[in-house]
């Protein structure tokens, strides 16, 4: 005779529920407060999700209530729909992900109120000043794609790009080095904001030693040419990119970041995709300075980057750049004259990364003392340059840490940037609103289910760049295109005579 399995399931069920003891429970509608005394101060909260502007379309701000106590009570309201009320023992608040969405949607634009309550083991409940966030009536597109990594700078076992959902906690790789003999992969930009045209780079131990992978409509191809960093012309015909010189150096005596990365020589090429080809247009390769961090305007008609005179090593603390525009009609092939945008005598900095906003209207670079790599200064900060007035600020949204790797959503309503605010060595993924005025909103730290994600892990994330939709191309198939290419070509190099229709 068969035996009973009900007496197992029976007991696997009582431990499940036992392990639910202590945990949070969700509750929707209007559940009665508990009677408390009211305190004059508002709650300690992890991640700081207190006074923010938020999307419509994020995920759950699932958060750690700082507070000791032997219990605790959330109430998450706004003006339409139905509260959520978490309660239990632990101070650890997820939120349900359904309820959430609704209450979202039926309150953009709208502020979202966060009611907590904390009882002691042996006193009453007490309710902590009410917590005022914002929903924004603007979306966030839907995807973030970024390199996670280890903060070393000797080994690059374990890397990868990946993206993240962000309605969601959903994060899959995009590609893994485990895959590919665990070389460096980095460098990734998106046409368009759109996740079935991209490039990315990589570098190999082996020849050849820096390629590109092309990802158009989702048909992946190698191109054997060293590029640095890289812009799409919004056309998606070329690619604007920089060839870098770069050499890791140490501060011999630093009370912040030791760590240091030297730019010897970089200059500014153009890669034709259909063409295949690789120019290097002397409009922007001025003799005796270096050029870099390449970014074109929405409209495609002026191409931004960063130049600065080339000096020695010794000279590195002196080396500063500073913001450039060039005109280029792409039906003529004809460039204009280099325009100094902001000089670094007057940004009274080192001007790197420049961005765009989609609607043309800003450039959002990180300001820096010196050099060409905000990352490793602890006092690189985010500026705006209004294009119509020529009025440059640094962002009030600073901390005492590096900002930097920057982004705008497809909007030009928020950005993102990694910042090391958190603890001075992780960089993490930061959001910030931005309204009609261009004021940016208190910065939000990206959500994850669990609040205590950021205590363990042991990665830092940069180049965080919005996309609007998911990267649907295998990971087996840029995996292959790198170690063994269906397509893989080296690009003429030719420089064309002035005039001369490149592609």
């Amino acid at each position: 005779m068969k035996k009973s399995r009900f007496p197992r399931l029976f007991l696997v069920c009582i431990l499940a529920l036992g392990s639910q003891v202590g945990r949070a429970w969700p509750a929707w509608g209007g559940a009665a407060a508990p009677a408390s005394v009211e305190q004059a101060r508002a709650p300690r909260l992890f991640p700081d999700y207190t006074g923010i502007v938020i999307p419509p379309n994020i995920a759950p701000l699932n958060f750690r209530v700082e507070e000791p106590g032997a219990r605790y009570r959330v109430e998450l309201r706004s003006t339409r729909g139905k509260s959520i009320i978490i309660a239990g023992r632990s101070a650890t608040i997820c939120i349900p992900p359904k309820p959430w969405r609704a209450l979202l949607c039926a309150n953009a634009g709208e502020p979202l109120f966060c009611d907590v309550w904390v009882q002691s083991s042996q006193g009453p409940w007490e309710r902590l000043v009410t917590v005022t966030n914002f929903i924004a009536r603007e979306s966030i597109d839907q995807c973030l794609v970024y390199r996670r990594l280890k903060p070393l700078y000797t080994l690059y076992n374990n890397l990868g790009i990946y993206q993240r959902q962000l309605e969601s906690f959903d994060e899959r790789p995009v590609l893994d080095n485990s895959g590919i003999h665990h070389q460096c992969v980095n460098c990734h930009t998106f046409l368009n904001r759109q996740p079935h045209t991209f490039a990315l780079q990589v570098r190999a131990s082996e020849a050849p030693r820096k390629s590109m992978l092309l990802v158009r409509s989702n048909t992946v191809a190698r191109v054997d040419q060293p590029m640095g960093y890289l812009s799409w012309h919004p056309s998606g015909r070329l690619i604007a990119f920089s060839t870098d010189d770069l050499g890791l150096c140490f501060h011999t005596s630093c009370t912040n970041e030791t760590r240091e990365v030297y730019n010897a020589s970089s200059h500014l090429g153009i890669y034709w995709v259909d063409s295949n080809r690789v120019v290097m247009p002397p409009e922007i390769g001025m003799p005796g300075r270096n050029q870099t961090w390449p970014a074109w305007s929405p409209d495609g008609r002026y191409l931004y980057y960063c130049s600065a005179p080339a000096m020695s090593y010794r000279e590195m603390l002196n080396i500063r750049y500073d913001l450039m525009r060039i005109s280029y009609d792409i039906d003529k092939n004809q460039w204009g004259e280099p325009q100094i945008g902001i000089s670094a005598e007057e940004a009274d900095g080192s001007i790197c990364q420049p961005k765009p906003s989609p609607d043309g209207r800003y450039v959002l670079f990180c300001l820096c003392p010196y050099g060409s790599f905000p990352v490793y200064h602890s006092s690189s900060a985010l500026c705006v340059l209004d294009l119509a007035t020529h009025q440059c600020r640094r962002l009030n949204i600073k901390s005492d840490q590096a900002d930097s790797w920057h982004c705008w959503s497809s909007n030009s309503r928020w950005i993102v940037f990694s910042s090391k605010r958190l603890d001075g060595l992780f960089a993490r993924p930061f959001f910030s609103h931005v309204d009609e005025e261009c004021r940016f909103s208190k910065p939000f730290l990206l959500p994850q289910e669990d609040p205590a994600f950021y205590d363990s892990c042991l990665q830092t994330f940069n180049v965080p760049e919005l996309v609007q939709g998911s990267v649907s191309v295998d990971e087996g198939e840029l995996a292959q295109a790198i170690l063994k290419p269906r397509k893989g070509s080296a690009p003429a190099a030719q420089a064309p005579q002035q005039g001369q229709y490149a592609p």
